[in-house]
Order: C-alpha cells, then sequence, then structure tokens
C-alpha cells in the first residue's frame, strides 16, 4: 500500500498539476529518510537531499521553507505511522495487559525491521531545538497516553494491582527507548528482537502482572485477581508474536526497508 504523505490545503484530487506536486513532495520526504538516517541532521544538506530525491532546489523549496521544515514534516509523519499501526496491532486484542504487550512488539518489531526511522525518531529528532523539542514531547506524551490508558483497563479488569498508571507508562517509554537507542549505536548486527522477551518479562513485572522466570504469564498464587479481559486473552498473552512489522507498517514503501536504497534504488551518497 503506498504512502499518503498528506495533501496540500486547497488542492482538487483530480487535479493533475496537484497530483504532480503530491508526487514531487513524497520523493522529497522519501529520500530525505535516508539522507538524515544516514549523515545525521546537522550533516545532512538541502543539495543532498535534492540529489537523492532526483528533484530540484527550486522544487524542495516550493514544498518546504528550510531543512528544519522537511525534517518537522518527516518526523511528523513518521510518528503519526508508528502510532497508527500501534493502535491497529491493540485494536484486535482483548484486555489491558494483552493491548499493551501487543503494542511493545509492534513498536520493536517496526524500529528492527526499520533502522533508518528509529534512528530519525530517537536520535536525530533530541537536542534540535525549540522546533523540534514540542513535537517530540507531543508525540512522547501519546505513546504515554496509551500505554497509560491499557494500564488503566488492566487495574480494572484486576489483572495488576492498583497503581500511579502514569508513572509505569513513563518507566515503560524509558526502558523502550534505551533498549532502542543502544541498538542503535551497537556495532555489528545485534538483533533488537532477542530483547523483546526480557523487555516484556521486566516490564510486566513491574506493574505486578504474575509472570514467572519462563515468561508464561497468568500463574496462580501471585496475590492478582485476574479480569475477564485477560481470560479471554490466555492465547495472546506470552503467546502468539503478534502482528509482523509488515503488517505493523504496512504504509512504508519498500524503498524504506532497512535504509539502503534511496527512492530511485540507487546508493544514497554519503
Amino acid at each position: 500500500m503506498a504512502i499518503d504523505w498528506g495533501q496540500e490545503e486547497g488542492v482538487r484530487i483530480g487535479d493533475r498539476q496537484a497530483e504532480r506536486r503530491q508526487s514531487t513532495r513524497r520523493r522529497i520526504l522519501e529520500a530525505a529518510v535516508q539522507v538524515f538516517a544516514e549523515r545525521g541532521y546537522h550533516d545532512a544538506a538541502v543539495d543532498d537531499i535534492v540529489r537523492a530525491s532526483g528533484t530540484s532546489k527550486g522544487a524542495v523549496y516550493f514544498h518546504f521553507p528550510n531543512k528544519q521544515g522537511i525534517f518537522l514534516a518527516l518526523v511528523e509523519f513518521l510518528a503519526n505511522q508508528l502510532i497508527e499501526r500501534m493502535d491497529s496491532a491493540i485494536a484486535s486484542e482483548k484486555g489491558g495487559i494483552a493491548k499493551v504487550e501487543a503494542a511493545l512488539r509492534t513498536v520493536l518489531e517496526a524500529f528492527a525491521s526499520h533502522r533508518s526511522l528509529a534512528r530519525i525518531l530517537l536520535i536525530e529528532v533530541v537536542g534540535l531545538g525549540r522546533g523540534l523539542d514540542p513535537k517530540l514531547f507531543a508525540l512522547r506524551a501519546r505513546l504515554t497516553d496509551a500505554i497509560r490508558r491499557h494500564l488503566d483497563r488492566a487495574v480494572a479488569d484486576g489483572a495488576i494491582p492498583p497503581q500511579d498508571t502514569e508513572a509505569a507508562a513513563r518507566v515503560w517509554l524509558g526502558a523502550i527507548n534505551e533498549v532502542v537507542t543502544r541498538w542503535l549505536y551497537a556495532e555489528g548486527s545485534e538483533s533488537l528482537e532477542r530483547w523483546l522477551p526480557s523487555l516484556r518479562l521486566l516490564l510486566l513485572r513491574s506493574v505486578g502482572y504474575p509472570v514467572d522466570a519462563d515468561g508464561e504469564t497468568g500463574r496462580q498464587g501471585h496475590g492478582v485477581t485476574r479480569g475477564r479481559g485477560d481470560e479471554e486473552t490466555d492465547a495472546g498473552v506470552g503467546g502468539p508474536a503478534g502482528p509482523s512489522v509488515d503488517a505493523a507498517w504496512s504504509a512504508l514503501s519498500p524503498s524504506f526497508s532497512r535504509g539502503e536504497k534511496g527512492p530511485s534504488g540507487s546508493e544514497v551518497n554519503r
């Protein structure tokens, strides 16, 4: 499925000129993913994006005011895509714990398969000034809120004891950020997915959910009464792997795969 990078205001869908503008905008943003991921924000230049997209400097400045404008649009789109895919994975699960587990799987699998996107959202976006800080804060707030809501559901179900779910959600998000960031900086071919079982075990235990050393959930004798929502999802909690990254980020084009090629299939200049 093709990416919908959004339409400009006041544009009629059937207008051929508008379609060409949208195609150009999409090419610029696709190229920007590769350039920012490989060069970093500070070392990347608008000319690099122009070359990688096969467009012109005039075309780039028609759609975006400057390099920061390109980066802001890119971060906002990628964040929305991640949250939408996460929400989609959560929707098919029943019970608060099953939902937060689905969210954890989806985020890690998405980042594992699209390292360049993870680098943009977690590394390049940090410390770039007032223009980007509000968007980064808003993204983290949305992710924290999603986790908190499902932890609240788990408390209501009786799956975990009453607690400060806002604090717990921030701890979960911080742990995910740390694991993914260290993986991005790691040398070699370390697999991000290998961290999922341990991270899952630690996070579930942190909120008082009964999990044994083998990662099995729902054991008796842990002093927690399980709710109906979790009884319906024994197979899902700690069971099937859930949505694959292809399902999670199916809207991403093939040119995004592992950040190796530019939108035209050619190597992006380093």
